[in-house]
């Protein structure tokens, strides 16, 4: 049984086009009938399709060669051969596509629904196509164009609003099954968590996607624990959610060891917004250990939890539905800078009194 496949490669190839055809009319009573070669059909097409009913890529692990139908030959009576079938690729919402060799991204599928990657050849041009005043029985046609092939790697990366980051055993899946109707695995051993979990939370009129990753641990960098296979999954996120077991003696490192093991791995997951949560607050002396966190990292901020004490969610759920709705306010800015509808703060003090179609001379 093939389970969680979050990359791999496969072989693709569009359809060939098909010929043209050589013919010549043949009909009592119609002398001298000519040429009517029909012209091949087009090639297949390869072409990716997201489904958001798909979390994996392991369907594409039983399946490695996909290639789409060859086009049809033409026929007499200028008959056109018939298209080739496309060949549909179904994958994930994030699926990114690259190319096997260089490792070049060639797509992203992020905000695709269907998107055509290699077109099938071109049909072939029947004899009837070359006919002419001085060549009045052209005995040749034109081949069809060959299709693309190409071996390419497929990478799922997963899209959340929000990623979990910590050690093993820091309590995220436990938070994830709190906030999410998501059931990821929580034992009290390290590692319970061997693949990615999304869930995602309602709180007022917004929707929050959480991700859950495999725990990280120090020298993840190095190739320890799990290393970094699953860090590529937080790289969507909008922002970051740090937990801190208070109940472990590097509840003061915990934070910092964290962000040292994301910037060997990626420095710009750093530069995104984030918060620290202490969790097992209901255990003796965690409730003193969180205000020293406090104080460690005063620029960040910091909440405590423990799933047995219903009132440290809300603060919690209300972060995060911030920290979403922040980033939401600052992309709309930003496309409305890029837009050009943007002017200084004080336009309209300084237009006030002037007319109309002067304050938009001057504005240009």
């Amino acid at each position: 049984m093939i389970g969680f496949s979050d990359e791999t490669y496969i072989d693709v190839a569009s359809g060939n086009g098909g010929n043209g055809c050589v013919s010549f009319r043949r009909e009592k009573y119609v002398p001298m009938g000519g040429p009517d070669g029909g012209d091949g059909g087009k090639g297949g097409d390869v072409v990716f399709v997201v489904r958001n009913n798909l979390r994996t890529l392991s369907h594409l692990k039983k399946e490695r060669h996909f290639r789409a139908e060859t086009g049809r030959n033409g026929s007499g009576q200028r008959k056109y051969g018939r298209d080739g079938n496309d060949i549909e690729i179904p994958v994930p919402p994030g699926t990114v596509i690259k190319d096997a060799r260089s490792g070049e991204v060639i797509k992203d599928l992020t905000n695709e629904e269907r998107w055509v990657f290699l077109k099938g050849g071109r049909g072939g041009q029947g004899n009837w196509h070359f006919r002419s005043s001085t060549r009045q029985a052209p005995r040749f046609a034109q081949p069809g164009e060959p299709g693309q092939e190409m071996r390419i790697g497929v990478e799922l990366q997963i899209i959340a609003d929000l990623g979990f980051v910590g050690f093993p055993n820091a309590g995220k899946s436990s938070l994830l099954n709190l906030l999410t109707n998501a059931r990821a695995k929580v034992a009290g051993y390290p590692f319970t968590t061997r693949i990615p979990q999304l869930g995602m939370f309602r709180y007022g009129d917004h929707d929050v996607v959480l991700a859950d990753i495999p725990g990280i641990i120090e020298g993840a960098s190095e190739g320890a624990g799990m290393g970094f296979k699953f860090l590529k999954h937080i790289s969507r996120t909008i922002g970051l959610v740090f937990l801190v077991d208070l109940s472990d003696d590097n509840y003061l490192t915990a934070y910092a060891a964290l962000k040292g093991e994301l910037g060997a791995y990626a420095p710009e997951l750093l530069e995104k917004k984030h918060v620290i949560i202490g969790t097992k607050l209901d255990e003796d002396g965690t409730a003193e250990r969180l205000e020293e966190v406090r104080t460690a990292y005063p620029d960040v901020p910091v909440y405590g939890l423990s799933i047995y004490m219903d009132d440290t969610l809300p603060a919690i759920q209300q972060a995060f539905i911030g920290m979403v709705t922040e980033a939401e306010n600052q992309a709309k800015k930003r496309n409305f800078v890029e837009g050009g509808f943007i002017f200084s703060p004080d336009f309209n003090a300084h237009y006030a009194d002037v007319p109309h179609d002067a304050a938009e001379v001057e504005k240009e």
